[in-house]
C-alpha cells in the first residue's frame, strides 16, 4: 500500500494538564491504530524542580515528575515513542560535576527512544560527548552533521525506523549551524550539511525506500527568527520541504502551548511542535490511522 495522502484532518487540542491531568483516552477510536508521540527540547540538565521561591517556576518541572508523567502515558498507550530534540547538557552544576552522565543516565531509565545533537551538547567537547555515550541507552540522529573524521563517527545515525502497533515511524535528526555558536574546538572536524537538502533526502528515503507511515525530524534548527529571515528554521524548513509530517524543535525555547500547523511546499499540512525549555513541559502529539493509513492528529503540551 502507498503510503497515506499526508495529513487528511488535523486538530489541536489547546489544553495545559499538570501533573495528573486529564488523559486522552476520549480523542481514541478502537477501529484507528493510536501512535502518541512524546517530547522534550533544550532541558539543559534541569534534573530537579525549580525551587519554591524561584521567580519564574517555582516548584516546576524535575525528572521525577516527568517520569510519572511518561509512565502514566505509557499505561494508557504502549505504542509511545519518547524524543528529545536537543541541548540535553549545560545549565545546572549537574552538568558541571558529572559532564552529562547523570542526564544520559536519568533519559535510559526514562526509556528514551532517540535524541538530536543541540549545539549545547558539545559544551565539554565532542570528546567529552563521546565518553558519555555509554551511559545513553537510546540512539542520536542526526542526519546534516557529518562526524566521519571525528570520535562520533558511526556512533550517530541519520535515522531510525520504529514500528508501533504495525506503523512503521521514520525518525531522522537535523542540527543547527556550529559555527559562531561554538568554539570550532569543541566540535572540530564536525562538517554541517545543509538541513533543508539533508531533509528532502531523508523525507524521501523514509517514504519511498523505508514505506514509513510517519515521518519526524528531531530539530534544533529554531522555531523562527523574525530578525533573521534567512536563517533556517523549523517553519522554513516545513515550507521548503514535503513528506515530513512532523517536525520537533529546540534550540529557541519557544513554547507552543499546542502544535503550530504550517504548509509544506505542495501545500500540505506539517505539524511544528517545541515545549520551551529546562524540562518544564512534555509534549504530547497523539496520531490515528485508519485501515487505510490515512491520519489524524492531536496535540498539546503538559506542565510538569
Amino acid at each position: 500500500m502507498k503510503r497515506r495522502n499526508f495529513i487528511k484532518k488535523t486538530s489541536a487540542a489547546t489544553a495545559l494538564l499538570t501533573l495528573g491531568g486529564l488523559p486522552l483516552q476520549s480523542f481514541a477510536s478502537s477501529d484507528k491504530k493510536h501512535i502518541t508521540i512524546l517530547h522534550t527540547n533544550d532541558v539543559h540538565s534541569h534534573i530537579e524542580p525549580f525551587e519554591s521561591s524561584h521567580y519564574k517556576y517555582p516548584n516546576l518541572g524535575g525528572i521525577a515528575r516527568r517520569a510519572t508523567l511518561i509512565d502514566g502515558i505509557r499505561k494508557e498507550n504502549p505504542y509511545t515513542l519518547l524524543l528529545d530534540a536537543g541541548d540535553i547538557f549545560q545549565g545546572t552544576p549537574f552538568f558541571n560535576f558529572y559532564g552529562g552522565e547523570l542526564e544520559f543516565k536519568l533519559m535510559s531509565m526514562l526509556k528514551y527512544d532517540a535524541a538530536t545533537i543541540g549545539n549545547h551538547d558539545f559544551d565539554n567537547g565532542i570528546d567529552g560527548l563521546y565518553a558519555q555515550l555509554p551511559h545513553a541507552k537510546f540512539d542520536f540522529l542526526s542526519a546534516n552533521y557529518d562526524f566521519k573524521n571525528t570520535v562520533l563517527d558511526s556512533h550517530v545515525k541519520p535515522y531510525k525506523v520504529f514500528v508501533k502497533n504495525e506503523i512503521k515511524i521514520g525518525v531522522f535528526g537535523l542540527g543547527i549551524k556550529l559555527e559562531g555558536l561554538v568554539d570550532p574546538r569543541m566540535y572540530k572536524e564536525t562538517v554541517y550539511n545543509n538541513p533543508v537538502e539533508v531533509a528532502r533526502e531523508m523525507s524521501r528515503i523514509l517514504n519511498e525506500e523505508e514505506n514509513c507511515d510517519l515521518v519526524i525530524c528531531l530539530s534544533h534548527l529554531g522555531y523562527h527568527y523574525k530578525k533573521e529571515e534567512n536563517k533556517i528554521s523549523d517553519l522554513e524548513l516545513a515550507a521548503k520541504t514535503k513528506d515530513i509530517d512532523l517536525i520537533i524543535g529546540g534550540h529557541t525555547h519557544t513554547f507552543l502551548p499546542k502544535p503550530t500547523v504550517t504548509k509544506n511546499i505542495v501545500g500540505e499540512n506539517v505539524l511544528v511542535n517545541q515545549v520551551g525549555c529546562y524540562g518544564l513541559n512534555l509534549g504530547r502529539i497523539d496520531f490515528y490511522f485508519d485501515t487505510d493509513k490515512n491520519l489524524e492528529s492531536k496535540g498539546k503540551s503538559i506542565i510538569v
